[in-house]
């Protein structure tokens, strides 16, 4: 066995405690008080789809690995031990054993072991006689032929091929480990973690609460007594609890640029960034059932955006156009802007691609004097629903009259899983900046989150061949040709990544908003209340 890192990443583990301390003395006690957009539809994030659960639920658990909660960019070089103490491959690459923490409990009292990481990964696997009610990254672990423990205190993950991403979806806040002993039903109302916080209650549609864990296995933390969030769907009226000194901080990445510029205005102390998310706004077909089993009509919508008009109207110009990965700089597997710009519907010409679409529009039947009916369903939040009014008004160019239809979150993700509708706008995030993650839980034939129906077995070859290449500039090449084909096969058409704000009280220390990923950074074991 080869180690990677694992001396240097065990002290890095220990950073957090010490590095803030060096530079102010972190103090004890206090509640963090959020507000929350929604209400998530359970309490498990391993049978969630939005970081509507990851944000106030990440805190009750921990990883294997994770990545350092104070490093912006995400990368396999900001990984560092969770629940293990250290990894290593094996030199063929195909299996990853992880040493593992010993003396940590679960929230109940009982001991972490290495049982505890086969049954979660089984679990997620689809192997074990307990099942997830949703699954939507079992694909993530489709290299992953078996789980295998030596002892109490050493897990190894044995693949059926090499696949160096595994190291990456390890850590993202997507991959809690779960107990053993509590079933996934339970996990879904009171979750047990081994976190720096324990879950105390979730009422749906009115807030959700956190306390301290006192046998948290990293000594002195967490430093905050508790961790709250009130649920308040309507955003100005959120912000303004915020401006009044109701909230600390904002839900992270859920405050626009006109509202932030509202926040400074009225309390000009607040702290406010503005950051990528590596959240791209799309557009979702169901490919599978007329009309768009038509590709000219798929391709009319990819060719109908004016892209910069959806980032100017909602981000005041703050967005990005991209593909399926995130834009550079803060990506780091995005096409050069020449070869996103050949891609048809990228070109600058709104007009050209409009009539391009129409034409495409007639030879599907459809013209002036006949126009295509549909409903655009979306999620019943502002960050979904105001991209689909400006999507609705676009197409009426190309001879299509939408209709909107909007869905509660908790009926969201199952039933766009379930293929129940006809064209959609949807947020894509991509919770690890890694091709495996996007490709696979995308755009993989069969993965429940291929929400389009989209299946190319020429295309899964490819997304094969990038995963097992070691050579990141060979790899970024593949990449690259992938998602230029995933875009030109109107796959899922990609609209904007957004750039959005998150403020906090100057009082609140310790934050730092990831930039190419919205779903790791919220453990929250380091973060203090200077007052």
């Amino acid at each position: 066995m080869r180690s990677v890192r694992a001396l240097a990443a065990a002290a890095l583990l220990l950073l957090p405690a010490y590095h803030v301390a060096s530079a102010a003395e972190p103090k004890q006690g206090g509640i963090l008080k959020f507000y929350h957009r929604d209400s998530p539809g359970s309490a498990s994030i391993h049978e969630g789809a939005t970081y509507s659960i990851n944000i106030p639920f990440m805190p009750v658990y921990n990883n294997l690995v994770i990545y350092n909660q104070h490093v912006a960019q995400n990368s396999i070089e900001s990984i560092v031990p969770e629940l293990a103490e250290s990894w290593a491959w094996s030199s063929d690459n195909k299996t990853l054993t992880f040493k593992l923490r010993q003396g940590v409990k679960w929230h109940d009292g009982k001991p972490f072991t290495s049982a505890d990481v086969k049954c979660t990964f089984d679990m997620l696997m689809g192997k074990s006689p307990q099942k997830f009610r949703q699954n939507p990254r079992k694909s993530w672990y489709d290299q992953v032929d078996d789980v295998v423990t030596n002892g109490d205190f050493e897990a190894s993950f044995k693949l059926k091929r090499p696949q160096p991403a595994l190291l990456a979806l390890l850590a993202s806040g997507y991959t809690p480990v779960y107990p053993c002993h509590v079933s996934p039903g339970d996990m879904r109302t009171h979750p047990i973690g081994t976190g720096p916080f324990k879950f105390v209650e979730f009422k749906a549609n009115e807030s959700i609460k956190l306390t301290k864990n006192p046998d948290y296995f990293k000594k002195g933390l967490p430093y905050l007594d508790g961790i709250e969030f009130t649920i308040i769907p309507n955003r100005s009226t959120a912000i303004l609890g915020f401006i009044s000194g109701r909230f600390d901080i904002t839900l992270p990445t859920e405050v626009t640029i006109p509202m932030i510029k509202d926040v400074k205005s009225q309390a000009p102390k607040a702290v406010c960034v503005v950051e990528p998310n590596n959240v791209s706004t799309n557009i979702i077909v169901n490919s599978s059932s007329p009309p768009f089993d038509n590709l000219d009509i798929r391709r009319a919508l990819a060719l109908s955006l004016d892209r910069k008009a959806f980032i100017s109207i909602m981000f005041e110009g703050q967005g990005d156009i991209g593909g399926t990965m995130e834009p550079a700089p803060a990506g780091l597997w995005a096409m050069p802007k020449e070869m996103l710009e050949s891609i048809p519907g990228y070109g600058p010409d709104i007009n050209a691609n409009r009539e391009e679409a129409r034409k495409l529009m007639q030879k599907a039947g459809y013209g002036p004097d006949k126009h295509l009916a549909v409903k655009v369903s979306t999620r019943n939040i502002p960050v979904y629903r105001d991209p689909a009014v400006i999507l609705i008004d676009q197409i009426k160019s190309i001879y299509i009259d939408a209709e909107l239809d909007v869905v509660d979150t908790a009926q969201w993700f199952p039933k766009i899983a379930r293929k129940d509708y006809s064209l959609g706008l949807n947020l894509t995030g991509n919770a690890v900046d890694d091709p495996d993650q996007s490709f696979y839980e995308n755009y993989s034939c069969g993965s429940e989150r291929n929400y389009t129906n989209y299946c190319n077995k020429e295309i899964e070859k490819l997304f094969d061949q990038q995963s097992e290449e070691t050579d990141v500039a060979k790899r970024k090449k593949l990449v690259w040709e992938i998602d230029k084909k995933l875009q030109e096969d109107v796959a899922r058409p990609i609209i904007f990544h957004a750039r959005t704000g998150t403020c906090w009280q100057p009082y609140v220390k310790n934050i730092t908003i990831m930039s190419n990923s919205s779903y790791n950074g919220y453990r929250y074991e380091d973060v203090w209340l200077d007052k």
